[in-house]
């Protein structure tokens, strides 16, 4: 009798070993958000709609149909007057761009937005493990993450990952970076680090596909302290629960549709194409297959795939595209972080997802307040989700990028305890938000555009500039 008990005991022993073995291992493997901290430049380097004008004017290369096309653009932009810009733009000397310009641009950055954080977390630069820092179009030799590491003086031991050309998505690659480091170390401490350098990137040429980009882009940035440290779990303020990335550069239209390159005369800029659209709904739908089965209680996907079966065998050859079944994402999800790529972007996320006002208002005030700051958006977006005490305990927030190459990337977080916002970026002018009114006054300052061709608008630049200054005045 003994022997058969000793059997029976010998396996459940060797089971409850294994079980424990995966429990502690498991909860070391959690990604928690300890704090982050949102970049707002100093009130000097802000662009009001009449200095927009001023940079659009000094542009030598611009004719009267660049300066309608700009008008037009800049007026469904969803920018307001008070984003910021790098400060060599500011002096004018955008297009003498240096590599001193970029540094210090990054290094206002960094020593302002870092320091605040390790200093409202009580951590210390040397308690840091991973570091993780993203910058898209500047690489610096020393890279950017070695210029952290010798200005905090860091440990020898620092694990540093300094990623370049990865787009407005990026701050989700380095989560997905320090989320695959978590699950092999415990007990670690990781630095976040998200940017643009735009000091070297304002384009100065007359291509349309270019231009356009001076319209959206301004300064930002974010810095993000995680840990997966078990005991400080409840002190966190978010938790990773599910991240997705979905990469469709084996696609040549996907592939070229946004990209760094020179125009027709050799000067830099950022080529956005046509095909953006398309490629950018493509490279989400197949994120989202993805994502869904994960975020989304049993009950919907089985909804959905249902409806898609009906649809296809009922429905018969002439199925209207406006008759298509969509999941329904609020099923899982109580908030949604989207990136500020402008306002089209963020009607079409809206309409993808079936979002209402309500949850695109996030999105849209970011893009008001602070224009498209890249790989940095989102973290304002959940500033401002923040601020308005929406997070609560046991919500979950979706956050969507996208970026060049083609990139979609996803991720969803859980909200640990409740947030107050009260001490973030949007601290100082989040009663202002949202305004009665996000219409730019670009149009009444510069509508005058509009009734001029090319016998009234002069060509020389000097004659053009004078001609300027006086209908603004």
């Amino acid at each position: 009798m003994g022997f058969f008990i000793l059997l029976l005991l010998f396996p459940s022993l060797f089971l409850l070993f294994n079980f424990l073995k995966w429990a502690l291992i498991k909860r070391h493997q959690d990604c928690y958000i300890l704090s982050y901290e949102c970049y707002k430049p100093t009130d000097d380097r802000k662009v009001s709609s009449k200095f927009s004008g001023e940079i659009l004017a000094r542009n030598k290369n611009l004719g009267i149909n660049e300066y309608k096309f700009l008008l037009k653009a800049v007026v469904s932009s969803g920018i307001g007057e008070e984003t910021y810009a790098p400060r060599n733009i500011l002096k004018g000397k955008e297009e003498s761009p240096s590599s001193k310009d970029s540094l210090e641009e990054m290094d206002e950055f960094f020593k302002d937005s870092i320091e605040k954080l390790l200093s409202k977390s009580k951590i210390s630069p040397q308690e840091i493990d991973i570091l993780v820092i993203n910058v898209s179009m500047f690489a610096s030799e020393p890279c950017l993450a070695s210029r952290v590491v010798n200005h905090y003086k860091m440990r020898d031991d620092v694990k540093v990952y300094n990623l370049s050309g990865m787009g407005c998505s990026a701050s989700l690659i380095s989560i997905s970076i320090v989320q695959s480091v978590f699950k092999h170390e415990k007990e670690r401490y990781a630095l976040v680090v998200t940017s643009e350098s735009l000091s070297s990137n304002w384009y100065t040429g007359n291509d349309r596909s270019m231009i356009l980009s001076n319209c959206l882009f301004r300064s930002g940035g974010s810095a993000i302290l995680l840990t997966n440290k078990w005991g400080l779990r409840k002190k966190a303020m978010l938790k990773l629960k599910c991240l997705v990335r979905t990469h469709h550069g084996g696609r040549d239209d996907s592939y070229g549709c946004c990209m760094q390159m020179e125009d027709s005369v050799g000067r830099l800029g950022f080529h956005l194409s046509k095909n953006l659209p398309i490629s950018a709904a493509r490279c989400l739908v197949d994120n989202l297959k993805e994502l869904a089965p994960k975020i989304l209680p049993t009950k919907e996907v089985v909804r959905f795939v249902l409806a898609v079966m009906a649809r296809r065998f009922f429905s018969g050859p002439n199925k209207q595209a406006g008759n298509k079944p969509s999941i329904n994402f609020k099923t899982g999800v109580e908030h949604f972080c989207i990136h500020t790529g402008g306002k089209a972007v963020i009607d079409g996320l809206g309409e993808n997802l079936k979002l209402s006002e309500y949850d695109l208002e996030p999105a849209r005030m970011t893009l008001h307040r602070f224009g498209n700051t890249s790989a940095g958006s989102l973290w304002y977006v959940l500033g401002y989700m923040e601020s308005k005490k929406r997070l609560k305990k046991g919500d979950r927030v979706l956050m969507v990028s996208f970026g060049a190459g083609f990139k979609c990337n996803s991720c969803l977080w859980e909200v640990v305890r409740d947030l107050d916002g009260c001490d973030n970026v949007w601290k100082e002018f989040i009663e202002d938000y949202p305004p009665k009114n996000l219409a730019n006054p670009y149009l009444e300052m510069f509508g005058w555009i509009q009734n001029e061709d090319a016998s009234t608008f002069p060509e020389d630049h000097e004659a053009k500039m004078n001609y300027y200054q006086e209908k603004m005045n």
